[in-house]
């Protein structure tokens, strides 16, 4: 299993482009799961479901499955600290070939960041040290955020997948 990082701030573009990336792997036949950081608390799960009746009755764990997809909720005691992205990367398919991990800037596997011109100007924070390139909807220079990367276009899909598939680290 490999995996990569996307990563910019708000609206930048990070989901478009991680869409349009699982189309173009799927497509090539790679196996691709992904990451995504998630604020504050969210919901999978929709009020007036069993499985929604079943967690907030206090199950600690819920497996919803079908003949179409199963997805397991696991319910923490209190409010902790986020699980690592390691932790997390284990508790995925051996089956994976790609991971691509939406968000989780700080953590140290290789990433891109996704820059919208209009939006995002300001570089991404110092102790972030593995961004291998900057993506952007319109020509940019990495110096004027704080990098020494290559820079390619938003919706060069072959470029980023290219690097991508370089870049990406091996694990497991």
């Amino acid at each position: 299993m490999k995996v990569f990082g996307i990563t910019g701030w708000k609206n930048s573009g990070k989901t478009r482009l991680m869409v349009q990336l699982i189309e173009h792997f799927s497509s090539k036949g790679v196996q691709v799961a992904t990451l995504k950081r998630a604020h504050c608390e969210f919901d999978i799960d929709r009020e007036n479901t069993d499985s929604f009746a079943h967690r907030k009755a206090g199950a600690r764990e819920v497996l919803i499955s079908s003949n179409r997809r199963w997805a397991l909720m696991h319910e923490l005691e209190e409010e902790s600290e986020e699980l690592r992205t390691e932790v997390l990367l284990r508790k995925l398919s051996d089956e994976v070939d790609l991971v691509l991990i939406e968000g989780f800037k700080l953590d140290a596997h290789p990433k891109i960041q996704v820059i919208r011109t209009e939006i995002n100007r300001e570089p991404m924070p110092e102790e972030i040290t593995n961004l291998v390139a900057l993506v952007s909807d319109k020509p940019i220079r990495a110096e004027d955020f704080g990098q020494s990367c290559p820079v390619l276009a938003v919706d060069d899909i072959n470029a980023i997948a290219g690097l991508i598939q370089r870049t990406a680290t091996h694990i497991g």
